[in-house]
């Protein structure tokens, strides 16, 4: 289970009353910034951008790649460890609107965590240090550490010790 906070709404569907959850000029600031890194090809200057204006947490040398898409309205609920990489064209969403309520959910990547392009991962999801995420794959819940996940719905394909048992298997025909 995704650990997320949720909020009921009257009346209307829950984007209908997106600017009492979030300010308009917050909005627009953050679309901005978030188009700008989008198409940069500068991976410190993406960086940058999302640590000083939209208060995220990213670790040093990780690299977001062409067209990320970070969620708009709560970036600073999202958080990305060190030498991390996100594949082109990801979203990375802290918030979802449904028709009776909206939810918020934090979402943090670990270090050395590697996510295949077109990848969607929704709020609430903690991705552990080392983990691969197949491209594609909708990050649905939590992945631990070291696990490789693919697919919609996302599946474990290999555990944390079946990654290090391939590596060492690897490496021993390396030698011989």
């Amino acid at each position: 289970m995704r650990k997320t906070e949720r909020y009921r709404v009257q009346g209307a569907n829950s984007l209908w009353h997106i600017y009492k959850t979030v300010p308009f000029l917050k909005v627009i600031k953050n679309f901005t910034v978030i188009q700008i890194a989008r198409y940069t090809p500068f991976l410190s200057m993406k960086n940058w951008l999302y640590r000083h204006f939209l208060r995220m947490n990213v670790g040093d040398k990780t690299a977001f790649a062409l067209m990320v898409m970070l969620d708009i309205m709560f970036p600073e609920r999202i958080s990305v460890g060190k030498n991390t990489v996100i594949g082109y064209n990801t979203t990375i969403l802290a918030h979802e609107y449904l028709i009776k309520e909206y939810r918020l959910g934090d979402v943090k990547i670990g270090n050395e965590v590697m996510i295949g392009a077109n990848s969607t991962v929704l709020p609430g999801v903690t991705i552990g240090d080392g983990a691969i995420v197949s491209a594609g794959t909708v990050v649905h819940k939590d992945v631990a550490s070291g696990t490789f996940v693919a697919g919609n719905p996302m599946r474990v394909i290999y555990s944390k010790e079946e990654m290090e048992e391939r590596d060492t298997q690897d490496a021993f025909l390396k030698k011989h």
